[in-house]
């Protein structure tokens, strides 16, 4: 589906992309290639694609995969997309909001991810006990944080949510005109992979959501000592019992030194938050 394909289907529906949805149509043929060669789609595949939008990509999904499942929270595009593609079995379209809805089983998700709701889209996915494998085309900006270097400053709450539960394989930078409309921001093609063991705290919900609090808790302050930032945190929770003299106490008793936040590694903030919440 080329740039003139997607402007005559948006004339014929007399449609308008929607901004504050993050409605950009894909319109390069050769990216479209990419995403679906790097997917290494089977028989077997069960599909998530979140935002088909016209589909542009979906087609190429149920020609190759078992099933797929299409959340379009549009109504117009799902009333599409349903009669377009009519005639296959192997397709669920959800007009739905993709952060409200129950998410059928799935293995794959393949999406270009709307770009205002990346955070929660990634968490609600793929922060889980079996995360499906991603292929995703997101903001550059949050992929390079996803993509984590020997240094540790440019780390997020996505950096370290991702990074527990999933492996980052392969980046590809996509120009902004591959989409119409264009984006006003620089975009990656990211592929990650489930870790081939999770840490045990990461393998409940309850602990998951304790894990995720400690961190968006923290990562504010991650320029600061694993003490002071841990005390802010505490402190806006109104917790008392956490003083700076009693976190260092702990962190002592298990080996932590009071190092800058972002000088701990992946593994080590997970045991933090497992250490503090017990």
């Amino acid at each position: 589906m080329n740039f003139k394909d997607v402007q005559l289907i948006l004339n014929q529906l007399d449609f308008k992309p929607k901004k504050h949805l993050g409605q950009n149509f894909l319109t390069n043929t050769s990216i479209l290639e990419k995403i679906i060669n790097l997917s290494e789609i089977s028989r077997e595949d069960i599909i998530l694609e979140v935002g088909p939008g016209i589909g542009a990509l979906t087609e190429s999904l149920i020609e190759k995969a078992k099933k797929v499942y299409a959340v379009e929270i549009d109504p117009i595009l799902s009333k599409y997309l349903s009669e377009k593609f009519s005639i296959y079995n192997n397709i669920e379209i959800i007009n739905d909001d993709i952060l409200k809805v129950d998410i059928p089983s799935h293995n794959k998700a393949i999406s270009n991810v709307p770009y205002k709701i990346t955070g929660p889209i990634l968490e609600k996915v793929f922060f889980k006990k079996n995360p499906p494998q991603g292929i995703l085309t997101i903001e550059k900006s949050i992929a390079d944080r996803v993509f984590l270097s020997e240094n540790y400053k440019r780390f997020s709450r996505i950096s370290i949510g991702l990074n527990s539960f999933m492996k980052p394989v392969v980046k590809y930078s996509i120009p902004r005109n591959s989409f119409y409309p264009m984006p006003k921001i620089d975009l990656t093609l990211i592929k990650i992979v489930p870790k081939e063991s999770l840490n045990p705290i990461l393998l409940k919900e309850e602990s998951v959501q304790l894990f995720l609090k400690f961190i968006a808790g923290i990562m504010p302050y991650k320029n600061k000592n694993i003490v002071n930032a841990l005390y802010f945190f505490f402190k806006a929770n109104d917790d008392p019992y956490h003083t700076k003299a009693k976190i260092l106490e702990i962190l002592h008793e298990n080996n932590y030194k009071n190092k800058k936040l972002f000088n701990f590694n992946i593994e080590e903030f997970i045991e933090l938050s497992k250490i503090f919440y017990s």
